[in-house]
């Protein structure tokens, strides 16, 4: 018995989900829930800063995943398509449960202007105060910049899972960049931080 469960859990992600979908072995589905459920109930912690709101959204994602898995088409890694999803339902919640339209926020929060500032400055910010700033910022801006350089995720799964076109996504990742280094500037440069 053990030995099975070493051979599976050897098996790629994607590798289980071909064998729930073709050879129709659901029960495997509890390898992914246990390689990805801390990962997917950080990302929901992450967005709604609440243990327990985490915990039911962390099993509304994987019930939703459960349900969809046979739409996995491999075009994307599992972690990939798993995030998607998981920022797809964060964000729904917050836009539905919250009230938290991102025009209706960002008329209310605009900055002076949006300046193109290069990537070098925005990757030199250090991590502890990239998370401090976050907390500073809208939602789906987090969302935006955690999909596009923590999980590397392509431009189309982005616009896909805000439901707005490519030039769209584009605008609110450069907005919200510019925005980090606005906050920064004034929380931590103008300080002599």
């Amino acid at each position: 018995m053990t030995r099975k469960l070493d051979s599976l859990q050897a098996l790629t992600d994607e590798e289980i989900v071909v064998q729930i979908v073709t050879a129709n072995k659901r029960e495997l589905f509890s390898i992914l829930y246990s390689r990805f459920q801390k990962r997917v109930f950080d990302k929901c912690y992450n967005l709604v800063k609440d243990s327990q709101l985490a915990k039911e959204l962390t099993q509304e994602i994987f019930t939703k995943a459960f349900e969809k898995i046979d739409k996995f088409r491999g075009e994307a890694t599992f972690s990939s398509w798993i995030y998607v999803i998981t920022y797809n339902h964060c964000i729904e919640f917050l836009r539905h449960k919250r009230k938290l339209h991102y025009p209706e926020w960002n008329g209310s929060h605009e900055i002076a202007e949006i300046v193109d500032e290069s990537e070098k400055e925005f990757a030199k910010i250090k991590y502890d105060r990239m998370l401090q700033i976050f907390d500073q910022i809208h939602p789906e801006e987090k969302t935006l910049l955690l999909m596009k350089y923590l999980d590397n995720l392509p431009m189309k799964s982005i616009q896909e899972t805000l439901k707005i076109s490519e030039s769209a996504a584009k605008m609110r990742i450069k907005r919200a960049k510019a925005r980090v280094l606005y906050l920064y500037k004034i929380n931590y440069e103008n300080n002599g931080h």
